[in-house]
Order: structure tokens, then sequence, then C-alpha cells
């Protein structure tokens, strides 16, 4: 079995807000070896595959990364370097009138791709808004488990330190919460803005640096998934995740990047994928 495999095996697994989902027990590979998926046992909810493109091994955990981010990453950049194809093709014609029939051959494919993008934006809005709902419910349950305990707690049924255990926990699960809706309603307010008409109002190299900044998970894990030799998962620095559980060798917050293009969305994962390996191809 391959080092990169053994990385995973027997590790504890969270989520990228830092709450708890498993343990790692095994791996599941396809003909050629390479892995396809982790099998995590999570308790009573039995054993889960996580899909490998989807997982981070991070010091002694597993940091699992949702399949929303993901997609949505993904559509924005995509998006971003079709707009701003566009609006060079029209700078090129202003420029250029004898090169208009040359322009608009390509000007369609172009238009063709954005017509095809906003019908995935439809499906990751649809998803985006299901997590919400998710997560909205998540919140309501965590709060009844907080409210039952402060009752418990003046009826005497339980002491201030079990209440005050109970507090923290609580809030710990609250703040998971709230981090993955803000980061999730950033998202839907970054799909909505990106138009034409916004793109053209911005500079190109403003458009490059948002694209610069996002972080490129996918094709970081595609390519290590790829070359399993030639990256060590383990090289990438600590996690900065919500919990007591979690150590870091260094108490550094996420660089704050572009204020008006890299919104709170953007978290500890952007400044753990090495920048080898988050090249966007276009």
């Amino acid at each position: 079995m391959s080092e990169l495999k053994l990385e995973f095996v027997g590790k504890q697994v969270k989520d990228m807000y830092g709450t708890f989902i498993g343990k790692v027990i095994g791996i599941v590979t396809d003909i050629d070896g390479s892995i396809e998926s982790v099998g995590v046992d999570c308790g009573s909810s039995g054993l889960k595959h996580l899909a490998y493109e989807q997982l981070l091994v991070q010091g002694d955990y597993v940091i699992y990364i949702p399949r929303w981010r993901l997609d949505a990453q993904k559509l924005l950049r995509q998006k971003n370097l079709t707009l701003m194809r566009i609006k060079a093709l029209k700078d090129i014609v202003a420029e250029n009138d004898s090169m208009k029939d040359d322009a608009e051959l390509i000007y369609i494919k172009y238009e063709k791709r954005l017509n095809d993008l906003e019908k995935d934006e439809k499906y990751v809005h649809e998803k985006l808004h299901e997590r919400l709902n998710e997560l909205d419910k998540e919140s309501k349950d965590v709060k009844a488990v907080l409210f039952d305990a402060k009752l418990q707690h003046r009826s005497n049924e339980i002491t201030e330190d079990m209440y005050q255990q109970i507090s923290i926990h609580t809030n710990e699960l609250m703040e998971h919460i709230n981090l993955e809706k803000s980061e999730i309603n950033n998202v839907k307010t970054r799909l909505t803005q990106q138009t034409l008409e916004n793109n053209a109002i911005s500079t190109v190299s403003d458009a490059e640096s948002t694209v610069r900044e996002m972080p490129a998970t996918e094709s970081a894990l595609q390519q290590q998934q790829q070359q399993e030799g030639s990256v060590s998962r383990q090289n990438i620095a600590p996690p900065q995740i919500v919990g007591k559980n979690v150590t870091s060798s260094a108490e550094e917050k996420p660089v704050e990047t572009h204020a008006d293009d890299v919104d709170k969305e953007t978290s500890w994962l952007n400044q753990v994928i090495p920048n080898n390996n988050s090249e966007i191809s276009t």
C-alpha cells in the first residue's frame, strides 16, 4: 500500500468548519490503484464513503470539503473567465472595426458557453438553498439542546459545571453552522453580481486577481490524485479550524486579501493549498 493511502487510515475526519464526522477505517480503490473514496465510521449513522477529491490530510486529521463549495468555486472561476473573454472581444472590435467578422464567430462560442454556465448556476443555487435549509434545521436542534440544558440547570437536575460544558459544545456547533451559512450567502451574492455589466466596470487586473485568489481546491486535489508521489499532503500547513480538538503550530488567522473581490467566504483553505498546485488552466 502506498504512503499516500496509509495517511488516511485511522485518522479522525472533520469538516472544514471543525465539526467531527467520524474515523477513517479504510479506502476504496479503482483497478489501477487510485483512490476512489474513503470509508468513514460515523457511529450510529453507519459507514459513509467520502469522495477522495473532497478530502485533505492535515496532520492528525482528514478535512472534508463540502461538494457545494467545490462546485461553486469552479463555477465562479469559469464564469469570470468567460465574462473576461467576452469583454476582451468587445474591446478588440471597438479598437479595430475590421476585425468584427473574425470576432463575431468567437463571440458566439463564448455567448453559448455563458448560457450553459447560467444553467449550471441555477443548479448550484438550488444546492446552496438546500444546504441552507439543512443548516437552519441543525441550528434549531442545537438551540433546543441548549435550552433544555438550561431548564435542567434551573430545576437543579444538572450542576453548573455540566451546564457550562453543554453551553460550550453547543456554542461551538453554532459557530460552525453560522460560518458555513455565511460562506454560502457570500457565494450566492458573488454569483448574482457576476454579470457582463459588472465585469465591464472592473479592470482586467482586478478580475485576474479574483481568479488567482480563489482557492483551486479541486484542481490541486486532482493533481495530487494523478501524481500520488509528487506532493505530500502532510507538508501542507495545519488548518485554522474552529474547534477545541484541533491544534495548530501557529495561531494565525487567514490573511485578508482583496476586500471587494475576496470576501469572508475565503477560509483557512486558501492558505493551505500550495501555489504550485492551484494554477487554473484556461
